[in-house]
Parts: C-alpha cells; sequence; structure tokens
C-alpha cells in the first residue's frame, strides 16, 4: 500500500512538468533531488526527458543540476542519458550537467 500512495503523490510530478507555468514546471525537477539522494533517478530522468524541448532558460539549468546530481551518484546512468539525447539537449542544460566532467569528456559532449 505504501507504494501505491509514494506513486500517486510522484504523478503530480508529472502533471507539473507539462504545465503551462514555469515555476510548475521548474518545481517538477527540483523536487526529483529528493529521489536522487536516496539513489532512485527513475522520476529525474523521466522528467528531464519531458522538459529537453522546453524553451526556458530556468527549465534548462534545472534540468542539467539535476542531471550533474544523478551523475554524482551514478555516472553510467547520467552518461546513458547524456548519449541518448545530447544531441537535442539545449546547450546550457548540458553544461551544467557535464560541468563536473574532466576536460576532455566535457569537450566530447560539446562536440556533440
Amino acid at each position: 500500500m505504501g507504494d501505491f500512495l509514494k506513486d500517486k503523490k510522484k504523478d503530480i510530478l508529472y502533471s507539473l512538468a507539462i504545465s503551462d507555468d514555469l515555476w510548475e514546471r521548474r518545481i517538477s525537477i527540483i523536487v526529483t533531488f529528493a529521489f536522487i539522494k536516496d539513489n532512485d533517478f527513475k522520476d529525474a530522468l523521466k522528467i528531464s526527458k519531458i522538459l529537453l524541448n522546453n524553451k526556458h532558460d530556468l527549465i534548462h539549468k534545472a534540468v542539467g543540476w539535476m542531471l550533474r546530481e544523478v551523475g554524482k551518484r551514478d555516472l553510467k546512468t547520467e552518461e546513458k542519458f547524456l548519449q541518448k539525447y545530447v544531441s537535442g539537449m539545449p546547450r546550457t542544460m548540458l553544461r551544467y550537467a557535464i560541468e563536473k566532467f574532466p576536460e576532455a569528456k566535457r569537450k566530447k559532449y560539446l562536440a556533440k
């Protein structure tokens, strides 16, 4: 029963991610930091995907930040996401996501 309630509460994040309101979309990704700290990356990655084509710089920064936080805990998971979506990712989002990478690896991603 506990997982069911937890999943229902997470559904709210997905509603916020597709909201017309900038701040609700930003909240949807920032809240995933609580899950990321518990090494639960699924929702952060799904919401990041939803927000990939968002036009607002504040969303780009927030998504990149959360991807970077995923990478601090599981670099392979972050890189798998980046390899799949790097070509369509806004530059600011990518720069935030790869900020802690070694220079050579950053350049590789920036060149894609």
